[in-house]
């Protein structure tokens, strides 16, 4: 599985290898039979391929969602201070939370839109 700039499952790059492998195939001289269970084993596998990026979005949302309970967790420290902290480094600790939080919330997010715009039938994604 390829991966984006963003750090996002790249859609795109799954699917192009079994169209490359399809455009290759159409170009070899097969009989009628022999083409249709090369061409029923392609959709078979593009179906599999894509079940398979649809689990490994979720997982990876569930990982972020476990991610930021976890630094929620540390948040709670936050109720225990008071303005006058005499230790300030710990604000700017708390602020490095707050950031993996939303660092965090964004690739959660992510996964969630790869997801919603993926097929739910196995077939191939659209060209969007």
């Amino acid at each position: 599985m390829s991966y984006n700039a963003l750090g996002g499952v790249d859609r795109h790059a799954d699917g192009s290898v079994v169209r490359r492998i399809k455009t290759v195939i159409a170009g070899v001289d097969l009989d009628c039979e022999c083409r249709a269970r090369l061409d029923d084993a392609l959709t078979r596998f593009t179906a599999l391929e894509q079940r398979r990026v649809q689990r490994e979005h979720l997982v990876r949302a569930r990982q972020h969602r476990e991610r930021i309970e976890a630094i929620v967790d540390l948040l709670r420290e936050v109720d225990e201070l008071a303005a006058a902290e005499p230790d300030r480094s710990v604000y700017t600790e708390l602020a490095l939370l707050f950031d993996e939080v939303a660092a965090t919330s964004g690739e959660g997010a992510l996964c969630m839109r790869s997801l919603a715009i993926l097929p739910a039938d196995g077939a191939e994604p659209s060209q969007s």
